[in-house]
């Protein structure tokens, strides 16, 4: 089985829906870390030296390559990330090996076969 490693950057108020969306696309689980700051195009406002950009959060999910295509698609979707600037961005990795996911692939392992 092999894997490929999606990293998304998001508002913190999308966290919760974009980890739903992931699920309900397939993916079986997601780690995240809070608190990442970023900037795009256009620089992070300033008031008396304060940055007044919102919060981000950095979801990683660790997918099985045959559902990580739908599963981009649908976090992109739900995140807006192509309708609205600044609102989420999202990359997929390809993942070589990995460690301690042996529930995840006998659980991957039927929903796999079924869409193949």
């Amino acid at each position: 089985m092999h894997f490929k490693l999606i990293v998304a950057f998001v508002e913190d108020s999308k966290t919760d829906s974009i980890m739903y969306a992931a699920r309900e696309a397939g993916a079986t689980g997601c780690t995240v870390i809070n608190n990442a700051r970023g900037e795009g195009i256009k620089e992070s406002k300033t008031f008396f030296g304060l940055t007044l950009a919102t919060q981000r959060d950095v979801l990683l999910l660790l997918v099985e390559q045959h559902l990580s295509r739908h599963i981009l698609e649908h976090i992109a979707e739900v995140g807006e990330f192509d309708e609205k600037p600044g609102t989420g961005i999202a990359v997929l990795i390809d993942v070589e090996d990995a460690v301690g996911i042996m529930h995840q692939a006998k659980e991957l392992e039927n929903i796999v076969e079924e869409n193949l």
